[in-house]
């Protein structure tokens, strides 16, 4: 071990010569000095003291000669820095690549994508040790501090994703990986709407090196899906005009198709029904964002739930609040009667006790079993009809002037003011959940699994509160309704790339691609996810063009076909964002401007 290995700088031991004129100082002798002493008992030798060296004993008896030779030694080693050498977890020099995958970067450009050269760009930056860092579907370390070569195996795996990434989470993921000296890459369009920029500051901040380099070509006359809105009987696509010239295109979409001429930087939207399976809307022409030319629509298999309402005195707000909705078929039977229909769900209220036969509630319980619903509204002799276990509550009577206690958080609760009536059914909740509660525990409303069903508990007496007559109560009916057959809605099936779709533990995903997982899927890629029997679909939204690459994140939305009673699967599928719908902006040129 050399001298420099363990001292900064090692010429500052020069200070040690100032010990010379010290030492020599104290070793000069004093001229002695003739004394008169008037008996010899002094000149005594003393014991113990024959062998000592009377220059040795000068020194170290003097304690002022001590402290300053203390004095500098300490400067001499301060000068000089002493420093150990202490590995460390990562080298200062190492390499942070972070790599965009997200929708944009799937642009073509020359003779092939923006994606392609950035990662052609990414090889080559490559240092003796390496992370690398990609931000598409969502932000992952694919190797951390790995050698060039197995740095170089992992970036060969990676491609573009149908996403719409984060490029400022990636950077600040980098910034916390690399050292104070190391070096960070970063290889993108730069389209990312994120604050990416004061990420880079961070970064350059915590003492990091940051490349920025920018792969931008391509996009320049991009016409595309931005957005689309489904509703329970239509769906609504967008197309926007990024290029600097006038484009008309024909949209085709479930056999159907309409024209659109959006002006440069504008956007046109068409219409069309929404058909029973869903389908993918396809559209003319050909650039250099081939991604957002088309956009699956996922919708559910059975677009009609089938209602059957049985009741002695029809409320007329519930049977408006029924009707108001397309994608409910009602029928109103009054009790006694027989059920030789098939339905998704069972209403009761307002029935005579003794008027409900024993094969409906048979029907009914039939309907709970196979994966329909039963909703029972509260009556004050609810308990004497004989619903059984299609009963969520078991009755105590009817009390008056509650206070309204506990609310749970659930779809069928979100947005509703529940108020206290005067007169309500006193109980306990069996097999089911209350939702919401009065102070004395008795469910105001309550929901359970009977079987492969669901069945509802609506504890408002008739003519005892407002709520059936605000305009939310159609609303709590939708929600209602849909809960009880298992059937989504259509707007919910419908998803963005970049979120993940989760079923049961043991449930199985299929992929656009065909592959399957267990229990949850990224969305990750545009195309229908599926279920079980069903499919979810997810569209891109992520749009390049060169006067400003614009990054929409590929939309995936999740539908799921529900069958009547059985629902074993769900489609879903992905389209534009809807805050896609923007003009371009102005060409970038070069590299983005250094932040701050």
């Amino acid at each position: 071990m050399q001298l420099a290995d363990v001292l900064q700088t090692p010429t500052g031991l020069l200070a040690l010569l100032a010990l010379v004129p010290l030492i020599v100082l104290y070793l000069i002798e004093p001229d002695p000095r003739e004394l008169q002493l008037p008996t010899l008992q002094f000149l005594a030798d003393d014991e113990g003291d024959g062998g000592a060296t009377p220059v040795l004993e000068r020194l170290t008896r003097n304690l002022l000669f001590l402290l300053q030779l203390l004095v500098i030694l300490a400067l001499a080693l301060s000068l000089a820095s002493p420093t150990a050498s202490i590995t460390q977890e990562r080298s200062a020099a190492s390499t942070v690549v972070v790599l965009d995958a997200s929708a944009s970067m799937a642009t073509e450009s020359g003779s092939g994508t923006r994606f392609g050269a950035a990662k052609a760009a990414a090889g080559d930056a490559l240092g003796t040790e390496t992370t690398l860092i990609v931000t598409g579907a969502e932000t992952a370390t694919v190797v951390e501090d790995a050698p060039a070569q197995r740095a170089d195996e992992a970036l060969g795996t990676l491609s573009v994703t149908d996403g719409p990434g984060d490029l400022r989470s990636a950077i600040s993921r980098a910034a916390s990986i690399a050292g104070p000296e190391s070096r960070v890459v970063v290889l993108s369009d730069f389209v990312d709407e994120s604050s990416w920029r004061s990420a880079v500051r961070a970064t350059r901040a915590r003492g990091a090196t940051v490349e920025l380099r920018q792969f931008d070509g391509g996009g320049g006359a991009n016409v595309g899906f931005v957005a689309r809105d489904v509703t329970e009987q239509r769906v609504t696509l967008t197309v926007s005009n990024f290029g600097t010239a006038g484009a008309d295109r024909t949209v085709t979409f479930a056999g159907q198709s309409a024209s659109v001429s959006p002006a440069p930087g504008d956007a046109a939207s068409v219409s069309f029904p929404l058909p029973t399976e869903g389908a993918t809307a396809e559209l003319s022409g050909d650039d250099d964002f081939p991604t957002d030319d088309t956009v699956p629509v996922a919708a559910p298999s059975n677009p009609t739930v089938d209602v059957v309402l049985l009741t002695n005195d029809p409320n007329r707000y519930l049977v408006t609040a029924l009707e108001v909705n397309n994608a409910v078929s009602l029928t109103v039977k009054r009790p006694p009667t027989t059920i030789t229909d098939t339905y998704d769900v069972f209403v009761f209220g307002n029935v005579r006790a003794d008027a409900v036969l024993d094969s409906t509630i048979e029907s009914a319980r039939s309907t709970a079993a196979n994966g329909g619903g039963v909703a029972v509204l509260a009556q004050p002799d609810v308990g004497e009809v004989g619903y059984g276990d299609l009963l969520a509550i078991e009755p105590r009577g009817v009390g008056e002037e509650p206070q309204l206690g506990s609310i749970t958080r659930d779809p069928l609760t979100a947005g509703f003011d529940f108020a206290a009536p005067d007169r309500y059914v006193r109980g306990n909740t069996t097999n089911a959940r209350a939702l919401v509660e009065y102070d004395d525990g008795s469910p105001l409303l309550a929901a359970g699994n009977r079987g492969a069903g669901r069945v509802l508990y609506y504890g408002y007496l008739p003519n005892e509160t407002e709520f059936t007559s605000g305009y939310r109560y159609p609303v709590f009916w939708k929600r209602a309704v849909f809960f009880l057959a298992d059937r989504p809605q259509a707007a919910t099936l419908n998803r963005q790339t970049g979120q993940r779709l989760t079923v049961g533990a043991n449930a199985t995903i299929t992929r656009p691609d065909g592959s399957e997982v267990t229990g949850s899927a990224l969305l990750d890629r545009q195309g229908y996810y599926a279920a079980g029997a069903s499919a979810t679909a997810r569209r891109c939204s992520h749009r390049p063009s060169r006067t400003s690459p614009h990054r929409r994140s590929r939309t995936s939305r999740t539908r799921t076909p529900a069958g009547r009673r059985r629902h074993s699967g769900s489609r879903s599928i992905s389209r534009p964002r809807r805050d896609a719908r923007r003009a371009p902006r102005t060409r970038r040129t070069g590299l983005p401007a250094p932040p701050g």
